[in-house]
């Protein structure tokens, strides 16, 4: 046995080794925290930078006047940052409730019911999604899904007018198209992550199920959605970080007009699509050029803060499903 362990340390005893042996692992150590604080130092100066750059605009405005003001009106010189703000969580809400129910059910679909030899076509094709460039997907919203879809729209809007922000007439470019192609740029992320998480539930959770008479869709509600809920919450969440700060496909199809909508299909405008459009005429603005970039800094606010609350949902999930497995034996 003791021929053993000096054969696993190397053929010497702990007392013959060299003190400089252990030199590699305090390295290791310090090179891999200098670069976790590098990533938040990077983030702190971006924060920093970000606010500076955006300072004329908050001198002018105020901070909590700049967000939450509904005037937009670059001619005037006004800078009111609320009706992009709703325009952004707006397209995000719509691309969370398309994409993540089709995504969570295309991973279920390729886990526990699709044929094994078509599993990983139904993966690859989904996964090319991810590689159409954004700008392709908006010239395909613009010149197929907006005139395809504006007679379907009406009709849901003529329809069901008694719904809260529905009704009235449908323009082109709108909230909900540009929701809907946020909704397919997220459906692989979603999907991806989903998949992983579903395919580490413990064979023996469904067994069990299946053992005590369930079918497969009570087996896959009892057993697997429990279990992989902290993980789909933060596929969701990373998607919506996705939907909050894409550019070009939401600027050709939401419209682009600086209001806040009476209704989902009302043209609109969102937080990074003003910031596309607008920072090439401001740069002999420098009013306009600092709103810009306080857009930017709330854009950034706002992703830091549904990242928060993405890992705040998940570490919950994970500790609830700690404490169900610690209570099981008793």
């Amino acid at each position: 046995m003791e021929a053993r362990s000096l054969e696993l340390r190397g053929g010497r005893s702990l007392l013959e080794r060299s003190p400089l042996s252990g030199i590699g692992d305090k390295i290791l150590r310090w090179v891999l925290t200098a670069l976790a604080a590098g990533i938040l130092a990077l983030i702190a100066f971006f924060f920093i930078r970000l606010y500076v750059e955006a300072k004329p605009a908050f001198d002018r405005f105020g901070i909590f006047g700049f967000t939450f003001d509904n005037n937009w009106d670059v001619s005037r010189q006004i800078f009111g940052a609320l009706p992009l703000v709703v325009g952004t969580l707006i397209t995000s809400a719509v691309a969370l409730l398309i994409g993540v129910p089709v995504a969570v059910g295309t991973a279920l679909y390729v886990t526990e019911f699709a044929p094994r030899p078509i599993r990983a076509v139904l993966s690859f094709t989904i996964e090319l999604l991810a590689a159409f460039p954004s700008v392709v997907l908006g010239l395909w919203g613009v010149y197929v899904l907006i005139p395809k879809l504006k007679p379907a729209e009406q009709w849901f809007s003529d329809t069901f007018s008694f719904l809260p922000f529905v009704g009235g007439p449908v323009a082109g470019p709108n909230y909900f198209i540009g929701g809907l192609l946020l909704a397919i740029m997220l459906i692989p992320i979603v999907t991806a992550i989903s998949r992983e998480v579903i395919s580490t539930v413990p064979a023996e959770h469904k067994e069990a199920a299946l053992a005590l008479g369930a079918t497969r869709w009570e087996m896959i509600k009892m057993a697997v959605l429990p279990y992989s809920r902290a993980g789909i919450t933060g596929a969701a969440m990373l998607g919506l970080g996705r939907a909050i700060g894409e550019t070009i496909a939401v600027t050709l199809v939401i419209g682009n007009a600086p209001q806040i909508g009476k209704q989902l299909f009302d043209q609109g405008y969102t937080l990074a699509a003003v910031i596309a459009n607008e920072f090439g005429e401001a740069a002999s603005d420098p009013v306009h050029r600092a709103a810009l970039i306080a857009a930017g800094l709330v854009l950034f606010v706002l992703t830091l803060a549904v990242n928060a609350i993405a890992r705040l949902l998940v570490n919950r999930g994970v500790h609830g499903r700690r404490a169900t497995k610690e209570a099981a034996p008793a």
